[in-house]
């Protein structure tokens, strides 16, 4: 059984909402409210919901780009949301992320050659020599020819500089990467070759990935297990063939009924079409935060808020869902 490498217990992201003449908080957005979760080393587990529902920012919370409001990140043991300075450095060299705009993500005034050298010369790994040598076998690793290394980012394409994005992520020999939305703004095909990429360096190099997607098709492709989020909660989290077969939460069922059907005796199947807006994560609704656009929803609902718990009859852990009907929304 593998040794679980990142274990977040409770963790909560707010932001301050500021206001009026001398900037006092007025407000608070409730981006990640108590969540949990742990990813095995060398498993990947994904993380899917709409847009604004606080997966980008539990991301950028776990690896400390963010200082949590509350809770614990335990990587390897050692809880690293109470890091700062000269530690928290060193720690960052195990936990990489690739981020979801190429482009944006790369300095464009550097040519790719120093963009890869930046890490190691941080962290201080090898001589000059030895850098330039390791940024040509890293292009080479993730396809591309070694002479890019003197080439700038605007000189290649979406998938490309995507690459250039990879190589960079690898460059520390990392444990854990979080793959921000890293292929959603590639055309189909090369969406799946940078897919297949990601997990042959999975194997290659044993790297374990959060990876935060919101299209369900490509998670399903890469994920060991999912987790849902909605409104800064995980709402359902179990292995992926379970999610995808046999969905307990109604947001879940809603999520996997959106996704487009190629195979013409399928793909008039019945739609979940939720009502309404997803609420604002400065006033999120009371008890169940999806009660305003569940059309399960009971009284009960509305007040107290579910627990992320077991489903009915499976194995301890194996499946959980965060639903007071869990079990009994084909009885309703």
């Amino acid at each position: 059984m593998s040794e679980i490498l990142l274990d977040v217990k409770n963790l909560k992201m707010h932001f301050p909402v500021k206001g009026g003449l001398f900037q006092r908080q007025v407000d608070t957005i409730y981006a990640v409210d108590d969540i949990s979760f742990y990813i095995k080393a060398g498993e990947t587990l994904g993380l899917v919901g709409e847009s604004g529902c606080g997966k980008s920012t539990l991301g950028r919370a776990v690896l400390r780009l963010y200082k949590p409001t509350a809770g614990e990140i335990l990587f390897e043991g050692k809880d690293i949301a109470k890091l700062e300075g000269v530690p928290l450095r060193a720690k960052r060299r195990d936990m990489q992320m690739v981020f979801q705009d190429p482009y944006a993500s790369l300095n464009p005034r550097q040519t790719v050659g120093k963009i890869l050298q930046d890490p190691l010369e941080v962290h201080g790994i090898g001589t000059p020599q030895e850098r330039r040598e390791e940024v040509e076998r890293l292009l080479v690793r993730v396809g591309l020819p070694a002479s890019a290394a003197g080439k700038y980012p605007h000189e290649f394409s979406g998938g490309q500089r995507q690459r250039v994005g990879i190589a960079r992520a690898i460059s520390l020999k990392p444990k854990l990467i979080i793959c921000d939305e890293a292929v959603s703004a590639l055309d189909v095909s090369i969406q799946s070759q940078v897919l297949n990429l990601l997990m042959e360096l999975q194997q290659e190099l044993r790297l374990t990935y959060l990876f935060i997607s919101h299209d369900l098709a490509v998670v399903r492709h890469i994920s060991d297990r999912v987790a849902v989020m909605y409104l800064g909660k995980i709402v359902e989290l179990t292995d992926a063939d379970t999610i995808y077969s046999t969905p307990a939460h109604p947001y879940t069922r809603a999520l996997l009924s959106s996704i487009p059907e190629p195979d013409p005796e399928t793909r008039f199947k019945k739609r979940q079409i939720l009502s309404g807006d997803v609420p604002s994560p400065m006033r999120p609704p009371s008890g169940c935060r999806f009660h305003t656009r569940c059309p399960y929803v009971q009284d009960v609902c509305r007040t107290v808020e579910p627990p992320l718990a077991d489903f009915p009859g499976t194995k301890l852990g194996a499946h959980l869902v965060a639903c007071h009907f869990a079990g009994k929304l084909d009885q309703n």
